[in-house]
């Protein structure tokens, strides 16, 4: 079956709100309609609906014109088994003594490697991406230089792989959060995959703003793998629920984003402790000030 795709920016949420829902009253109608505010300060939405059948163009343009809308870019999608083909091209992942795979690449497991099994077909966070592999190496640069926690957070977990890389290698407690229940289900099934049911609570939460993340306080290490926005507005919280001498390792930021992420921080009490980029994406790892 085909797959249409009708694609459009615009500026102002309730605009582009306005015009999602306009679009899901389409003839022929949408098989999915999404809004989202484009990351990069701009002030942009964009708004796209999925259809089985080619779209109206007269009604687009229409709908378009009335939301003050750039005109849809409509493009047909070739049918791909993308389950398939992700596993296809992605080759497992090396990040110092981790490495992150799918259960089709089991058997290229090197010995000496910590395993963490992360299936193609789950969601955000298989350890390719730059700003999940720079947390990995993040955490790596941590055990070569002997830190040790027996406290952490992993805030925005997606498959919760960062929580379950700490929990291969430190014992204590380990919470994973995220915003959204299907990623909390998904880092659950990911702990059963690897072996590791209970090693990490996973729980949804926006930010802190959950009571076991608030008990467990204050934590050796943070994760907080999400965007530059977010990051910058949990800062005081982050610095609030990490203790003396401890570390966040933030990423999901811009390479051109870091320097105001970095500011930010240092205002917040913490130091800069190593800085690094992968494609165009930045990790950070920041120690907080204080007497340990």
């Amino acid at each position: 079956m085909p797959t249409f795709t009708a694609l459009t920016t615009l500026t102002g949420r309730k605009a582009a709100e306005g015009l999602g829902e306009a679009m899901e009253r389409l003839d022929p109608e949408p098989t999915g309609v999404g809004v989202f505010e484009v990351e990069d300060g701009s002030g942009l939405w964009e708004v796209g609906g999925y259809f089985t059948e080619a779209p109206d163009d007269t009604a687009l343009a229409v709908l378009a014109a009335a939301f003050e809308a750039k005109p849809f870019v409509v493009s047909e999608l070739p049918e791909t088994d993308w389950v398939a083909h992700v596993r296809r091209e992605l080759a497992p992942v090396e990040a110092g003594r981790f490495f992150v795979y799918g259960s089709h690449d089991a058997h290229k497991l090197p010995e000496g490697r910590i395993p963490l099994l992360i299936e193609a077909a789950m969601a955000f966070g298989t350890g390719h991406h730059g700003t999940t592999l720079g947390c990995l190496k993040a955490l790596d640069f941590l055990l070569d230089d002997e830190f040790t926690a027996s406290k952490v957070a992993d805030i925005g977990c997606g498959t919760a792989v960062l929580a379950m890389a700490a929990a291969r290698v430190w014992d204590g407690d380990i919470i994973a959060s995220d915003i959204d229940q299907i990623a909390v289900d998904v880092a659950e099934a990911n702990l059963k995959a690897n072996d590791m049911a209970g090693r990490v609570q996973c729980i949804e939460a926006a930010g802190f703003d959950h009571p076991d993340l608030q008990s467990h306080a204050p934590y050796d290490l943070i994760f907080a793998n999400i965007l530059k926005g977010p990051l910058v507005a949990l800062s005081p919280e982050i610095g609030a629920n990490l203790r003396a001498g401890g570390y966040a390792v933030l990423s999901g930021i811009l390479n051109e984003q870091a320097d105001d992420v970095i500011s930010v921080y240092l205002q917040n009490g913490f130091n800069l402790t190593k800085r690094d980029e992968i494609g165009e994406w930045t990790t950070l790892i920041l120690s907080k000030q204080g007497v340990i």
